[in-house]
């Protein structure tokens, strides 16, 4: 795969944005018998073996990835949206080629596996694997995400056994239940869900008389967010992260 068309998957650019970036001496690549010491190419024509690639651009380390897994630390006061009405958007979070990427012709980037509210925080992952999005999406799939709410008025046994035997919500006739739930103390609630709809969690506390105060997502199947990942920070998704994740969402 030649040089330029390596960089124009990974989201650097048109091939002529990224033949420039090459012929400007601006990339560097690992090699295998040089882990340590990138070597500068300036032939966009230069053939490599895409897989396992690593390479640095304008100076920044980059692993070539045929699909993209991230996760993402979601920082209060944001929106999970590409045209954000009001909140800026995740997506200003993450560097530019993750943006960019293309995906059958198109640059399409990176997208949200599902979405948090604006002012919800916690544990977002995003992707350019349709397959992938499907999957954690699904309802059929029952993937668990767990859920961090602090609220208003003080929990009782009543309010968690009804959360569990499952509410109605104003827009659905069939009750809506919590996969587990539990009162961690007076005001926080630990809450896992296997679908999603809008505002579910703080419709469902509403239906048994409390109220949401602030929401954090902690939880994705069995991969949990990182203590050392800030809100607002990124990280790529390791090969064990991602087996959390299959393993608790019907992958094959």
């Amino acid at each position: 795969m030649q040089l330029q068309d390596i960089l124009y998957s990974q989201g650097f650019g048109t091939r002529r944005v990224c033949a420039g970036l090459i012929q400007q001496g601006l990339v560097q690549v690992y090699e295998p018998n040089r882990p340590l010491a990138p070597v500068r190419y300036e032939l966009a024509a230069t053939e490599f073996e895409a897989g396992g690639l690593s390479f640095k651009v304008q100076g920044v380390d980059w692993p070539y990835a045929d699909k993209a897994y991230l996760m993402l630390h979601k920082p209060a006061g944001t929106e999970c949206s590409q045209k954000p009405s009001t909140y800026p958007s995740i997506y200003t979070l993450l560097p530019a080629p993750l943006r960019q990427r293309p995906q059958k012709g198109a640059v399409q980037g990176v997208q949200a596996v599902g979405r948090l509210d604006q002012d919800t925080t916690g544990l977002l992952l995003l992707t350019d694997d349709g397959k992938f999005i499907h999957r954690l999406s699904s309802p059929k799939h029952l993937v668990p995400k767990v859920y961090e709410a602090r609220v208003k008025h003080p929990l009782d046994e009543r309010q968690v056994s009804r959360l569990i035997e499952g509410v109605v919500l104003d827009d659905d006739p069939k009750p809506v239940r919590a996969a587990a739930c539990v009162a961690v103390s007076s005001h926080h609630l630990r809450l896992t869900l296997t679908e999603g709809k809008y505002h579910q969690v703080k419709r469902m506390l509403a239906a048994v008389g409390n109220r949401v105060e602030a929401l954090h997502r902690s939880q994705i199947g069995a991969l949990r967010l990182p203590d050392d990942l800030a809100p607002g920070q990124w990280r790529w998704l390791s090969a064990a992260d991602l087996a959390l994740i299959n393993a608790t969402s019907g992958a094959r």
